[in-house]
């Protein structure tokens, strides 16, 4: 049967070939369709925020912001923590500023490392994304929305392991649902979250500063008074604190869908980073005022150790606050996700359905569920919390060789237009920082990175078994073309047009 081909257009304007026929495709109806079948612009300067702060705040800054007291050892010294880490994760965030505007395509880290060093590299950091990395996060998110969405209706038992997995599902079926339907309403749906979750860090800064400005010091007498952490532990509270932030670089993953991103890019990662690093250090400042460190450290919910103190029953309201913010973490974290599967399919590296587009509803629909299979079969089989020891420190020895990639871009390719351009210090202040906490993980847990960096590796003979060898059984061949058409036709989408 000959092949038949149809031009998609590539990030740079040159069309590639594909084997999906020269015919228009056609609509459910038979007609062709009128409309422009492509990712549109539509993140604004404030969706763009949204995106950015209502991934990077979870449930940790909620429940459990005591890594970094334990390991600072002292109140004021853990406060030294927050700010510190924040204007470190404001570097990488600058550094990806530039890189979001010299390279307008969207993929985040796996963009600029294969922009840099070359699709070999890309891949093995897309394996490590694909395989574990991103559907134990997403898991771990929402089984935190579906423990805190439950907890008010079984206060005050304990709320059953196999409710918390099925509300689990439910969530992540839905934000799945709703990020294949529509990219407006997706966006929407995280501004309102975003407001909501900054609502209730306001309902705990603003109590709990009225108490600071009463007198309620006695907290923060000896604020840097250092009894219990030795030195050692500084650089684990770093860890926690840079852990805190992660989350600043999602908008770089949908670049190609936002408004002016020479401004916007820019913009919105600067104010989303003074916003979130304004509210965790205010926030520590409230817990602070009506718990003591010793207080803080025994609490296994400290916003609602806070609102006991504070606030009476209002507290039952803290844990539904709190599953509202992982799920506008887990919309936002699979919105920016599915562009990065999108891109690496449009490079040849995945499956060419997924660079694909539904027809009507013009998001990347088999992009953004490809992970709900294999996120569903790590909740119910997997062992998640092994699975992001493992693969936890991979995350910042990618994006330190993202950030380096700039560095070296300043070099290999001085003429390419930077719009917003950095001093060359900050991406490598922050480079080191990021190969410091992939050594710290070496250090501090031999094993599980050892395990990590196995499980990395075996994305280098995948890669030239299915990406680099030319010469692909037929059998693999006639099934991946079978396989492309029928999923095409199920999931009623089309090849981007330019």
């Amino acid at each position: 049967m000959p092949r038949r081909t149809v031009s998609v257009p590539r990030p740079n304007g040159d069309p590639a070939q594909s084997n999906f026929g020269e015919k228009e495709p056609l609509k459910s109806n038979g007609e062709p369709p009128k409309e422009k079948v492509e990712l549109r612009k539509k993140v604004t300067l404030l969706r763009g925020i949204s995106i950015i702060i209502g991934t990077i705040i979870g449930a940790g800054i909620f429940i459990s912001p005591k890594g970094i007291l334990q390991n600072s050892g002292s109140v004021g010294m853990s406060l030294v923590v927050w700010v510190a880490c924040g204007i470190l994760s404001l570097f990488g965030a600058l550094s990806y500023a530039e890189l979001g505007t010299c390279i307008k395509k969207s993929g985040g880290h796996y963009t600029y490392i294969l922009e840099a060093f070359g699709p070999q590299v890309a891949f093995v950091r897309l394996w490590a994304d694909m395989i574990a990395i991103r559907p134990a996060g997403l898991a771990v998110i929402a089984l935190a929305f579906g423990r805190y969405i439950l907890e008010p209706i079984f206060m005050p038992c304990g709320v059953p392991e196999i409710a918390i997995k099925l509300a689990t599902t439910i969530g992540i079926t839905v934000v799945m649902y709703l990020n294949s339907m529509s990219v407006s309403w997706t966006a929407r749906l995280q501004i309102f979250l975003t407001f909501s979750k900054l609502l209730a860090i306001a309902i705990i800064i603003v109590p709990g500063l009225y108490q600071l400005f009463k007198g309620e010091t006695k907290n923060f007498e000896n604020a840097f008074e250092v009894n219990t952490a030795q030195l050692t532990g500084l650089p684990l509270a770093f860890y926690s604190g840079m852990y805190a932030y992660a989350g600043w670089f999602y908008l770089n993953f949908v670049t190609e869908e936002v408004e002016n991103p020479e401004r916007t890019v820019p913009l919105a990662i600067c104010i989303s980073m003074v916003i979130v690093m304004i509210c965790y250090t205010l926030t520590n400042v409230a817990y602070y005022t009506v718990m003591s460190a010793d207080e803080l450290l025994a609490s296994n919910a400290v916003a609602v150790t806070f609102a006991e103190k504070l606030m009476g029953n209002f507290s039952y309201a803290v844990p539904v606050f709190v599953a509202l913010s992982c799920f506008g973490s887990m919309n936002g974290c699979l919105f920016a996700i599915s562009r990065m599967f999108f891109v690496a399919s449009r490079e040849g590296q995945l499956p060419e359905v997924l660079s694909m587009i539904h027809i009507r509803r013009h998001t990347p629909l088999p992009a953004v569920i490809v992970l709900y299979p294999i996120t569903l079969l790590i909740l119910f089989l997997g062992d998640i919390y092994s699975l992001l020891n493992f693969m936890s420190f991979l995350r910042w020895l990618f994006i330190g060789v993202a950030v380096v990639g700039l560095i070296y871009l300043r070099y290999t390719r001085p003429d390419l237009p930077r719009p917003f351009k950095v001093p060359i210090f900050i991406p490598a202040v922050f480079s080191f920082t990021c190969f410091f906490m992939v050594f710290l993980s070496l250090y501090s847990d031999p094993i599980n990175t050892g395990i990590g960096f196995a499980i990395s590796l075996t994305g280098i003979p995948a890669y030239y078994i299915f990406i680099h060898s030319k010469r692909k059984p037929k059998w693999f061949q006639k099934f991946s073309d079978s396989m492309n058409r029928s999923l095409q036709i199920l999931l009623e989408v089309v090849p981007a047009e330019h």
